[in-house]
Order: C-alpha cells, then structure tokens, then sequence
C-alpha cells in the first residue's frame, strides 16, 4: 500500500480549523481508495513568530524536502505587520523548494452563487498556470535618494528562457491529461497565453515566441490562442467559456487569478497548488486566515479541501481526487445554504463531516 509523507502547517487564524478538515476528508478517501498518509504537523506561523522571533528557519526547508507535499492552511496573524509572515513563509517555500508553478482551477460548483448573469459551471470552468518564480517578485531592484523629491524606486520584472520554457511544458502537458476534450467537455484542449505582447515587448516578446515553438514543435495536437491581459479580465467576465487553460506570468497570474477566483463564488472556494513537478509541492486555500473568525467553528473549510483534493491528484490519486470534487459538488449543490462564513446553516467541522460521508459512499 502506498503511504504519501504529508507536512501539515494549519498556520494561523482559522487555519488550522480549515486544514483538520481537510485532513478528516484525506483520511477517509486514503481508507477508501487504499493508500496511507503519514501527517507531521508542524507551527509555522504568527504565534511562532511571536515566541521566538522567527519565521521558517532553514533546518525546517531541508526537512520538509523529505515529504512528498505540504498542505497549508492560511498565513496572516493581525500582531505581526503585514509582509514579515508572507515573505518569511510562503515566498520562502515557494523559491527554496523551487515551487515554479502556481496552478488555479477556476471553477463554478453547482449551487454556488456566481456575480455574472447567466453564467454557470459550464460556462465557469477553466484553469490559470501562473509561473511562479520570476517576474517583478524576484526583488530585484531598489529606492535611491529615498525621503526626497527626487526619490526613484525601480522594481524589475526578469525572466529567463529556462523559467518560461519549463513553465510552457508543464502547462501543454496539463492542457493533454485535463484539457477540455480531455475531460469529454469539448472538443479540442487548449492553451492560451495571457501576456502584453504590445507595450511589455521584451518580457512577452519571449513568453510569445517561446510558446508557439514548443507548442508547434511538441504539441500540434493543442490549439493555442493568444490574450492581452486586459482584455482577458474583459473575457473572464463576458465570455469565460472561451477559456480551458490559460498560462501566464507572475504579476498578471496574481491578478487574474483573483479576479477568477469571485466568479467561482469567492475566497471561500477557491483553492491553489505551489508546485515543483520534481519536487515538493504545497497546497492551499486561497482565502486569508480570518482571524476574526478564529475558534467560532463559523468558517467555511470547502477551499481547503478543494486544497487536499488538488493535492491528491498531483500525487497521483486521481480516483480519490475525482471522489472528494464530486463530493464537493454534492455539498455545495444540495447541502449548503451559503459560502459565507456563519451563513452555510453548517458548522465548519458538519461541513467536512457532510464532504467526508459523501467520499465514504
């Protein structure tokens, strides 16, 4: 029997209630589907931060590079100033263990309120490849003559050929195993770029040319279109049925990705995966840790599981991945009232109870 070594950082706020959901979930697809988990918890987060002044030390990146991922519930502790947790945590993850892709389903459950008119699941139902590595987050750049009029900040967006063309790659391969045709929702995969190919010139100038090489080269059987970033948010609201899987960069997946992220239903839906195809990957919902709603049980737990379901799936149990989305679906199309926190007529643990029972049938 297979046993997959699982790191668990419930971080803070209500994460950790989010993630002891999901987890309850993993145990009973992992009973079901018959494969085993072995789940060390660990406590990064603010109220680490707060006893000991440190974020992620590195004895802890070389540990969790013995597992095989990471499942995160949400970091953000309102004592600790904004930034020091987000880049002493998750962008220390995401660079140290190399996680270069950022996948984000942007899919609408049936039962899920959606804000644009006559739009539902089918219409709602793609996927963004965010690289996740490079751009403008690199933190290259700086401030001269800082405090004065004649302050000049620059921040620098780089890419290199390695980083577009790995990140290209995994998206195709993506686009052939779960493509539109590939799930027998339409009849041909596809690959958009999403860029801005007519002022960023050189940046996109390398993305465009990258991507229609590899994708004549090695890909023929993929249909590959081409957007401007803005107008793919124009696109994202009137027509995102155009869409099956888009792939950009840094900056612009930040942004679309959030954008999709409400029409799907909002942050209490919306999962994301930190990923290094040939190494640890870390999954996450997407919403914040909600420290307002901290130990009331209020909190919607469906992103996190979405999380784990993602991460089941990227770690090759695409037979218990595909059970715990349907039981989503389930819960969201005839249990739930609301996503809302305190709204679902559901506490946060029946509402992974409700998943869970579902996945045991």
């Amino acid at each position: 029997m297979k046993t997959y070594k699982i790191a668990v950082i419930g971080g803070d706020g209500t994460g950790p209630e989010v993630i002891a959901e999901a987890v309850k979930v993993m145990d009973v697809a992992a009973a079901k589907f018959g494969f085993k988990t072995d789940k060390t918890c660990f406590d990064f987060g603010g109220e680490r931060y707060k006893r000991t002044g440190e974020t992620l030390p590195d004895s802890a990146i070389e540990e969790l590079r013995k597992f095989d991922a990471i499942l995160l519930g949400a970091i953000g502790h309102p004592d600790v100033p904004p930034g020091i947790l987000e880049k002493g945590i998750l962008l220390k993850l995401r660079f140290a263990l190399d996680q270069y892709i950022n996948l984000r389903p942007v899919r609408l459950f049936p039962g899920v309120e959606c804000p644009i008119k006559g739009k539902g699941p089918k219409e709602i139902d793609y996927v963004v490849v965010r690289e996740n590595t490079g751009d403008a987050y690199t933190g290259t750049g700086g401030i001269t003559m800082k405090g004065t009029p004649h302050e000049v900040a620059i921040q620098t967006a780089v890419y290199n050929r390695f980083q577009v063309d790995r990140c290209l790659r995994y998206t195709f391969e993506y686009a052939r195993k779960y493509g539109k045709k590939a799930r027998g929702v339409g009849s041909e995969n596809t690959v958009a770029l999403v860029g801005k190919t007519n002022v960023l010139t050189y940046l996109y100038d390398l993305w465009e040319r990258a991507f229609h090489e590899m994708g004549r080269k090695d890909y023929p059987d993929i249909r590959r279109d081409y957007y401007h970033v803005d107008a793919c948010c124009m696109w994202m609201i009137k027509n995102p049925e155009w869409f099956d899987v888009l792939v950009t960069g840094n900056m612009f997946g930040d942004i679309i990705t959030d954008l999709g992220a409400i029409t799907q239903g909002g942050m209490g839906i919306a999962a994301g995966g930190n990923i290094n195809p040939e190494g640890v990957s870390m999954f996450e919902p997407i919403g914040g840790s909600a420290p307002k709603y901290t130990g009331q049980g209020v909190i919607n737990p469906l992103a996190a599981i979405c999380a784990m379901q993602m991460m089941l799936q990227t770690l090759g149990e695409e037979k218990a991945a595909q059970k715990v989305e349907e039981a989503v679906k389930y819960v969201t199309a005839n249990k739930l009232k609301s996503l809302a926190a305190g709204k679902m007529g559901y506490s946060t643990s029946q509402v992974g109870d409700l998943v869970a029972a579902k996945v045991a049938e």
